[in-house]
């Protein structure tokens, strides 16, 4: 299985291994805080076999075609997670990104996102969706700096750590 995109810059788009669990769960600590927030997965106690464990589900989905787990690099180090979910049936994925706090505003999670759609729509995705809650706004400039179009608010669709909110779905077909 291989997967990568070059973002320039020294950026780059890999696939998310059992390699990369030691460096994906010590990101996923310092960001953790900021991850709470907006993230469901964030609520839950995170150890290394709970990102050993979610990173082998996501392969064998990556396998059966029906994920896409990377991860953003910027000079050999990870920065970021972004990937899919696919069904490829259907011809449509749903994307899901987060950066860590000092790469935020660089333009990486648009570069990799865009690399991320290429690859999806030339494995036949024909409509790519972003799903967010209203509150968060960098995610909701992200999707659209993608070209996704704002495509209707589900009222309190999401609760994250007790609290409700709606949440806004994002639509592009490529």
């Amino acid at each position: 299985m291989r997967f990568a995109h070059d973002l320039g810059d020294g950026a780059s788009l890999v696939l998310r291994t059992l390699d990369t669990v030691d460096e994906a769960y010590e990101l996923t600590l310092a960001n953790l805080g900021r991850l709470r927030r907006w993230e469901e997965w964030a609520q839950a106690e995170q150890t290394r076999e709970s990102v050993a464990s979610w990173t082998r589900r996501q392969l064998t989905e990556f396998a059966r075609g029906a994920a896409l787990p990377a991860l953003l690099s910027r000079h050999g180090v990870i920065v970021g997670s972004v990937g899919a979910t696919v069904d490829p049936a259907g011809g449509r994925a749903s994307l899901g990104y987060w950066v860590d706090a000092a790469a935020e505003g660089q333009g990486l999670v648009g570069r990799a996102c865009r690399a991320l759609v290429r690859s999806l729509a030339a494995d036949g995705i024909t409509r790519i969706e972003v799903r967010t809650v209203t509150g968060n706004e960098r995610s909701r400039r992200v999707a659209l700096r993608l070209g996704l179009s704002e495509s209707h608010v589900l009222p309190g669709a999401r609760r994250i750590g007790g609290v409700v909110h709606d949440e806004v779905v994002y639509t592009l077909s490529p």
